[in-house]
């Protein structure tokens, strides 16, 4: 399990996904973003383990996200 801090954002690569870019500039696809966190810009420390996972998607590092928070800036 991994602690990432970082910000939400909304990629528009083919049909579009949200995704966590990480305050250590590392990209993250969560294969379960909750619906809380679907709002671009938003500070968020996410629980997270990787995922083996096929996709379309060449952006980032599949994980699955475990908890939440979001955090004020």
């Amino acid at each position: 399990m991994k602690v990432v801090k970082g910000k939400v954002a909304y990629q528009h690569l083919g049909p579009g996904f949200w995704g966590i870019i990480g305050e250590d500039g590392q990209a993250y696809r969560p294969v379960n973003m909750p619906n809380q966190l679907k709002y671009e810009g938003y500070a968020v420390k996410v629980e997270v383990v990787p995922v083996d996972e096929m996709s379309v998607f060449m952006w980032g590092q599949p994980v699955k996200v475990v908890s939440f928070e979001t955090m004020t800036p």
